[in-house]
């Protein structure tokens, strides 16, 4: 039996995107100084907003914000993917490199869909209605 969930720093996705976060921090910390107040800036708010949202909608308390919060994490592992694809396209990240990335934020997306997915099945749970009573019979 899994252990229960008392903040969003126990939800495994979270940890795995602040994993993902801290790598994209690092990695950017080698782009030319030209880069620092663009692409390296957009890749490091697009990777943290990830774990901020999966945090912020946990947070609130009610499953339609966080359904709408873990959207927009997975938007922003998008961002973080194609931004990536642009810089290994100017040669500031190695190609194998990329790729393993790639493949972390890809695993990222699944689990937030999986999230996503099982928390949307609690909130559109039909309510089954009272059967109604038989008709008396004299």
């Amino acid at each position: 039996m899994s252990e229960r969930v008392r903040n969003f720093r126990d939800l495994r996705v979270w940890q795995n995107s602040m994993d993902l976060s801290e790598e994209i921090y690092r990695l950017t910390w080698s782009f030319p100084e030209r880069e620092r107040f663009s692409l390296a800036s957009q890749l490091q708010r697009a990777v943290v907003s990830i774990p901020s949202n999966i945090a912020e909608g946990h947070a609130r308390g009610h499953s339609n914000d966080y359904v709408r919060f873990l959207s927009i994490a997975r938007g922003s592992a998008g961002e973080v993917s194609t931004q990536l694809d642009l810089a290994t396209r100017l040669g500031y990240v190695q190609q194998n490199r990329s790729r393993q990335l790639i493949a972390q934020i890809e695993d990222l997306t699944r689990q937030i869909t999986a999230l996503r997915t099982s928390i949307e099945s609690r909130i559109d749970k039909p309510k089954r209605l009272a059967e109604p009573d038989p008709p008396p019979y004299a």
